[in-house]
């Protein structure tokens, strides 16, 4: 079996998700002041977007700087895809702006799962090589395209979706947010692994297979 035949057979299953989990969405809201640096630890009680301020007088030039896009991934995970996160997390300055980045690289025949963002639009611009990029409308529509380097995809705010690399080479893209924190909910991984398990008689009747198959397809994420 053809590695895009076996492709197109799993999203089947796991695109058919979108349909289960109508997409919600929250927009980051807009900042009241020119920046608030995020300060998790810190034992200043006013929040604001869900992070607290660092005090002012104490940021410098390094709370807007950041290297994390530039670390080297491997892909040598079952997927064949890695990402490092510009978000709010990794990259306080990034607090209350309403943007993030990420920095996606594919092995040959690399997924990224299908998944949602339920915070943010995901605007995916390839840098090398070629990834077959698609989504999941409400009303069950299927969009791809195959984008090549210097070439852009827009995919709608909480959407399910996902990226493939459907070249011999490695791909790579880097990916923005409108979101400093965008989310992400991995269809198969809730779905088959989340704590406390969803009912296999649940899942049985949703996919319309037998339970032993959602048996099978859990044991994956055990």
């Amino acid at each position: 079996m053809s590695s895009h035949h076996y492709l197109s057979q799993s999203l089947l299953l796991l695109l058919h998700s979108s349909l289960l989990f109508p997409p919600t969405a929250a927009y980051d809201p807009e900042p009241n002041q020119d920046f608030c640096v995020a300060a998790p630890n810190s034992p200043n009680t006013v929040s604001i977007n869900g992070f607290p301020c660092k005090p002012s007088s104490s940021v410098t030039p390094d709370d807007f700087f950041s290297t994390i896009l530039s670390i080297n991934l491997t892909t040598n995970d079952r997927f064949g895809a890695n990402a490092s996160f510009a978000d709010v997390l990794s990259f306080p300055g990034l607090n209350t702006l309403g943007i993030s980045l990420v920095r996606v690289v594919f092995a040959p025949a690399g997924l990224v799962q299908p998944h949602t963002h339920p915070r943010a639009t995901e605007l995916v611009f390839v840098t090398e090589g070629q990834l077959l990029v698609g989504f999941v409308a409400n009303d069950g529509r299927y969009f791809s395209k195959v984008v090549g380097a210097g070439e852009l995809f827009v995919i709608p705010m909480g959407l399910m979706h996902f990226q493939y690399n459907v070249g011999e080479v490695t791909a790579a893209a880097t990916v923005a947010f409108n979101s400093q924190l965008p989310g992400t909910v991995i269809a198969a991984r809730s779905l088959f692994g989340s704590k406390p398990a969803v009912p296999d008689v649940v899942l049985s009747e949703a996919f319309g297979v037998e339970e032993e198959v959602v048996k099978q397809i859990r044991a994956k994420f055990g």
